[in-house]
């Protein structure tokens, strides 16, 4: 309905996107004259509130064959979200509605939508200015062979640093993740000078925290570095040492569960604490909802080993937020500047909020993500509305969204839908969550990057024990390689934090968890991948345009895609074929050069205007 009405248009529609509380709207509708229209009503609904209210448009008069209607309401003085159509009549009293899919019945409409924030908090912009590199501890790098001796749980511990990683299931049919290569924090500390040439300014870490999985997601104690890691001290070291090369550190909170080996539930007795499963005197008791005591509990997605908390108990929110020495308190304290929440879905609102208020007040520019796999402004969970990004609970979410779009568009989908899905993105979240999303293109749970794109269009080996062993063929990997060059210049050039996740930029190969895990491969890294990867780093790091600029379109037509970030004068344009024919592309630059920084092309413009021509599969990002 661009021609009536398009949210996305100063023409029709200011501001754009979502607005801070109280904020005046103004709206605009050109339908055809030949229609009829002779009034038009703003109809208006609040998701939390459930309030409803209409504002009439007046007529301004004629634009050629386009009547023209127009008003102004406020928006809610609460973070609000709302609902929005038109109702338009006739002179002869007929009424017609219009939504996002054009003129229907009243009971048909599909509205739009419109964020109203607090902005009142502020939001920290070093995390989205920067580059993130997610670390899984145990597979990043080794200074030692660990001793699993006194150790919780059962360990195994692989001798070489190559070995192949345990996959099956035991006796039992459980894959029980106890298998360990042994990297440490001292480790990753010794690669902070390489991740700082890479342009790395946020380590995201998943979790660090004692627990008896090679993944930490099952918690044994909050308080303390898991031993197999390292100690209090080497994290304070790492974090102290990064600061200095301008980085900071990002932990993982993972506060919907803790393991059901933990000194909180204490199942094997391998705490001295007592535990909620060893008795119902526990201070931990209330934590946990038994379904019959100590066997059947509630667990996140009936996993019995990570037993589910209730993030509502006075002395579990005391435990971990509200309290003077609380853990959300105590790591930032001891050097952490941000904390990722896990499973943000599981979370209560309040909850989050809680923790968005500690941190403040602990560490005023310390940054909160959470874990959202879909569109965090209109996200439903659990049959209840979440309010994520209404200004007082996370700052940023991870941007799934993005990595679903650019997988496809990478895969052979049209350029037109990446631009789709992200200005749906861009329309529906404030400024400063937009620009502070964690941009990314593969996590601890997804397949490898360079996989997906290497093999798509094949279907994956059938059975666990064949995606183990499978590598790419030379010709697999030669595309996956050359796609991943282009999902790499998107990725640092669109706004947000790029985020790498560890490997990804020296050419790792594998399918799901946990072959998506293997151990980093110092020195025999895909040297032409990582290259690549650190020269946009580098480029990220010098260049404002991509580190806070606008977001400008260019072109988007099937494989051809290109958008610039202006900031002042700078301009810096992404230009992108994923197909396999040259395309030229056409679009205004106001300068008299432009240059492809990955090649070091020089090219003229003419009129104001810049052609280039991009062979198949390859990219250019001008400056």
């Amino acid at each position: 309905m661009t021609h009536i009405f398009d949210s996305r248009d100063s023409r029709y529609k200011t501001p754009y996107g979502a607005v801070p509380c109280g904020t005046q709207i103004t709206v605009t509708l050109r339908p055809p004259r030949a229609e009829g229209f002779s009034a038009c009503d703003l109809l208006l609904f609040e998701e939390f509130s459930e309030g409803y209210w209409e504002t009439p448009l007046s007529f301004a008069g004629e634009e050629g064959d386009r009547a023209v209607f127009t008003g102004s309401c406020s928006a809610p003085e609460q973070p609000e979200l709302i609902w929005y159509g038109f109702r338009l009549r006739r002179e002869n009293g007929e009424a017609v509605w219009l939504g996002k899919k054009g003129f229907c019945a009243e009971n048909e409409i599909t509205p739009w939508q419109q964020t109203v924030y607090d902005d009142s908090l502020p939001t920290p912009d070093w995390f989205g200015r920067g580059v993130t590199y997610q670390i899984f501890p145990d597979r990043f790098r080794r200074t030692r062979i660990p001793n699993p001796a006194g150790m919780t749980g059962d360990r195994l511990v692989h001798q070489e640093w190559e070995e192949g990683m345990e996959y099956l299931p035991d006796e039992k049919g459980e894959i029980r993740n106890r298998d360990f290569f042994g990297g440490n924090l001292t480790g990753v500390e010794e690669k902070l000078n390489y991740l700082k040439a890479i342009g790395v300014t946020t380590l995201y870490f998943c979790p660090v925290f004692e627990a008896d999985s090679n993944h930490r997601y099952n918690t044994g104690d909050y308080e303390k570095i898991d031993p197999m890691l390292g100690t209090e001290r080497d994290f304070r070291s790492l974090c102290r040492r990064a600061r200095k090369l301008g980085m900071r550190v990002m932990l993982d909170g993972v506060f919907n569960h803790t393991g059901s080996n933990s000194k909180y539930f204490n199942a094997n007795g391998e705490y001295p604490d007592l535990g909620a499963a060893q008795s119902r005197e526990s201070p931990y008791y209330p934590w946990y909802t038994f379904l019959h005591w100590p066997e059947r509990y509630d667990a996140w997605w009936g996993i019995r080993t990570l037993p589910a908390v209730n993030e509502t108990h006075p002395s579990y929110v005391d435990y971990i937020v509200r309290g003077e020495n609380s853990i959300i308190r105590r790591w930032l304290r001891l050097g952490a500047d941000a904390w990722r929440l896990d499973v943000a879905d599981e979370l209560p609102d309040e909850f989050i909020a809680l923790i968005r208020q500690a941190m403040m007040e602990e560490k005023l520019d310390s940054f909160l993500l959470g874990e959202v796999w879909e569109d965090g402004s209109n996200k439903i969970a659990y049959d209840k509305r979440r309010r994520y990004l209404l200004g007082r609970e996370t700052h940023g979410l991870m941007n799934y969204p993005f990595r679903v779009a650019a997988l496809a568009y990478l895969q052979g989908g049209g350029a037109e839908d990446f631009v789709e899905a992200m200005e749906t993105i861009r329309e529906n979240y404030p400024r400063s969550a937009f620009y502070s999303a964690m941009n990314l293109l593969g996590t601890h749970d997804t397949p490898r990057i360079l996989t997906l794109l290497g093999t798509s269009g094949h279907e994956p080996p059938p059975d666990r024990t064949a995606r183990a062993s499978y590598r790419m063929t030379p010709e697999e990997r030669e595309k996956g390689a050359r796609l991943l060059e282009i999902g790499a210049a998107l990725l640092y050039t669109f706004p947000g934090s790029p985020t790498v996740y560890y490997g990804d930029e020296a050419g790792m190969e594998g399918y799901e968890d946990p072959f998506n895990r293997g151990t980093y491969p110092w020195g025999r890294e895909d040297q032409d991948i990582q290259r690549h990867f650190a020269l946009l780093g580098k480029l990220r790091s010098q260049r404002e345009s991509m580190q806070a600029g606008d977001l400008h379109w260019l072109w988007a037509r099937g494989p051809a895609l290109a958008f610039s970030r202006t900031a002042g004068d700078e301009i810096t344009a992404a230009v992108l074929n994923t197909g396999t024919e040259a395309v030229e592309f056409t679009f205004p630059w106001p300068h008299r050069l432009a240059q492809d920084v990955l090649t070091g092309q020089r090219f003229a413009t003419v009129q104001g205007r810049l052609t280039v021509r991009v062979p198949g599969m390859e990219c250019m990002v001008l400056i």
